[in-house]
């Protein structure tokens, strides 16, 4: 009878090991590898105006940068390699309250390329503690008295130093790659720092805008009343961050979550948006990094994005 049980037990323990075995083996490939498979995510979509060169933008995001991240520096370093038209950076570069001297080390190779960043909420206060859990159980919320991190000196170096255009509820005109862009965008959605209503006027103010030159919206958080708002101030083509891709995805399935109110199925990637009778090309980046709180990935490689706008048909 002892040995009958025995045995009736044996194939349950089998597979609870199994089971423990497969969960201790995704910890270590999200913690230990994943996280550490960085990529350039080459996309292309037709929104430039006819008869348009095309346009090679380097989109980067999330990088929630710690000084002590030299893989992730170098690769952000490499990427000035790929000789972009114009660099986007959609938000939450800080990681750490001495984060910046880990992005100065990433995009100091950028220095001249045109480029146009807004800021996510980790650019202006600093990640703290927190059960990683409760990412899967909706939008974040709001943190009580968090520490501030110097996002005026990282505005400074973007500005002064990389000759970046700073959007954060703003709106400006470039000159890339022989032709002149008009951009638009938004400061953090999320924490609702974005103020929509205050760029029609910020559009009005770069003049009259013929058919021949586009126009791009850039945010951090691709809520839809965003993404809803750009279009109907006329943007050809959108540009967001702030999801991670899920960050911890399911093979096969996707995103889990997505931290804002976009459809999980466009977490990440290159998708369109539809409002109000258009339909424009939207990228939202899974990004680069991650909370030093949350060190994985799982099934979402950090990336950056090379998008190549052309020709409409």
């Amino acid at each position: 009878m002892r040995l009958d049980a025995g045995r009736t037990a044996h194939p349950a323990l089998i597979a609870l090991g199994a089971v423990g075995a497969a969960g201790v083996a995704a910890a270590v490939w999200g913690i230990g590898i994943e996280r550490y498979l960085f990529t350039v995510r080459e996309v292309s979509a037709e929104a430039l105006p006819a008869g348009s060169a095309p346009l090679r933008i380097l989109h980067v995001s999330d990088a929630h940068m710690a000084p002590w991240q030299h893989r992730k520096q170098d690769w952000l370093a490499s990427l000035a390699e790929l000789k972009p038209d114009l660099i986007v950076n959609t938000g939450d570069n800080l990681g750490h309250r001495d984060g910046l001297d880990g992005i100065r080390r990433a995009f100091a190779p950028l220095a001249g390329i045109p480029g146009v960043f807004v800021h996510g909420s980790n650019d202006v206060t600093a990640p703290s503690p927190r059960n990683p859990l409760r990412y899967f159980l909706g939008p974040s919320k709001k943190k009580q008295d968090p520490p501030l991190l110097d996002t005026e000196a990282m505005d400074a170096y973007f500005t002064d130093e990389l000759g970046w255009t700073d959007l954060n509820n703003a709106a400006a005109r470039l000159a890339v790659g022989g032709r002149e862009i008009a951009l638009f965008g938004v400061d953090d959605a999320h924490r609702d720092w974005d103020r929509l209503e205050d760029l029609p006027d910020a559009i009005d103010a770069l003049g009259p805008r013929d058919d021949a030159t586009p126009m791009l919206g850039v945010t951090h958080a691709p809520y839809q009343r965003v993404l809803n708002g750009f279009i109907g101030l006329g943007a050809d083509a959108i540009l967001g961050g702030h999801t991670h891709g899920g960050q911890v995805c399911l093979p096969g399935y996707g995103a889990l979550v997505a931290n804002c109110d976009i459809p999980l199925s466009q977490a990440k990637g290159l998708s369109t948006w539809s409002h109000d009778g258009r339909t424009v090309p939207l990228n939202v980046s899974a990004g680069c990094g991650h909370s030093i709180y949350a060190p994985v990935r799982f099934a979402c490689r950090p990336e950056a994005t090379l998008l190549t706008l052309t020709a409409r048909s």
